[in-house]
């Protein structure tokens, strides 16, 4: 008996990923956690505020004027300064925690992108305001408990999905983990694709140079289905696409500029090297 759903996506690359969605019970203990630590902070805010707000009118008494509207801006401006904390408390770790607040972090779950890619800022933002949305009289609980792809409001606006990891493994579906335990068949594998040795120089020295740490199972996944097409893909197709898949990655992994000398070939080559040997 299954007690979470699973979801079958493609990627824009034709990669076919497996995810087990986070279901109610996750999602509900990681929203508690994220408003404990909200609460938190926002108490902080509001105490460190008052106390600003009580010293800067006793200073205004002394001065001559009519400063009455005073208090009524000071808590607009405190309004909103909180209404960014909150919602900036998602977008910020969502975006740069690759769709992990702190609380889906610790119930081990995250928010993707329904074609399987990380979420991005514009994503993140809609979701966090339609949250109070979701959170008036539970209505994304009835979304998320009726429908197949467990989405509140604020998933279908800005079409993302929320999906647990498996414990004890960083990957993000069974299918990714697949790809991370069996070594051998990679290691035998990376020949057949025609890996270079241009590329396995290179793949020695990115560690160095670039983060390969932002890369997940599913990018892995999406490298290594190209160098296994490349062969039968028209020259032009073939070259368009290395390059857009360099360039996504080069982003990702936060390398300033590609080697030079290195083709979009060797350095997704390289990429998929290096990230492999990381995994041993």
């Amino acid at each position: 008996m299954r007690f979470f759903n699973r979801i079958s996506l493609s990627t824009p690359e034709s990669v076919e990923l497996e995810f087990t969605l986070a279901g109610i019970g996750n999602r509900a203990l990681a929203l508690v956690i994220d408003y404990n630590i909200l609460a938190i902070v926002l108490l902080i805010f509001w105490i460190a505020w008052l106390l600003f707000f009580f010293g800067l009118m006793g200073y205004l008494e002394q001065l001559e004027g009519d400063y009455s509207q005073v208090p009524y801006w000071l808590l607009g401006i405190a309004l909103l300064i909180s209404f960014v904390i909150y919602n900036g408390y998602f977008v910020y770790f969502e975006v740069m925690h690759q769709g992990q607040s702190p609380g889906k972090r610790i119930t081990k779950i995250r928010v993707i992108r329904d074609d399987g890619r990380p979420v991005g800022i514009s994503q993140s933002v809609i979701r966090s305001l339609l949250r109070a949305v979701d959170d008036f009289l539970f209505i994304g609980t009835f979304f998320i408990l009726f429908g197949k792809q467990e989405k509140r409001i604020g998933d279908w606006a800005a079409g993302t999905l929320v999906i647990q990891e498996q414990s004890g493994d960083p990957s993000r579906d069974r299918r990714s983990l697949s790809i991370l335990q069996d070594k051998s068949v990679d290691s035998l594998e990376a020949d057949n694709l025609g890996i270079s040795r241009e590329a396995k120089t290179l793949a020695e020295h990115l560690p160095e140079i670039a983060d390969l740490s932002q890369l997940l199972p599913d990018d892995f996944a999406v490298i290594r289905e190209y160098l296994r097409r490349r062969r039968q893909m028209a020259p032009h197709a073939r070259t368009e696409k290395s390059m857009q898949l360099a360039h996504q990655l080069q982003t990702l992994i936060r390398l300033e500029v590609i080697p030079p000398g290195t083709s979009s070939d060797r350095f997704l080559e390289a990429v998929y090297l290096a990230y492999q040997q990381q995994q041993e």
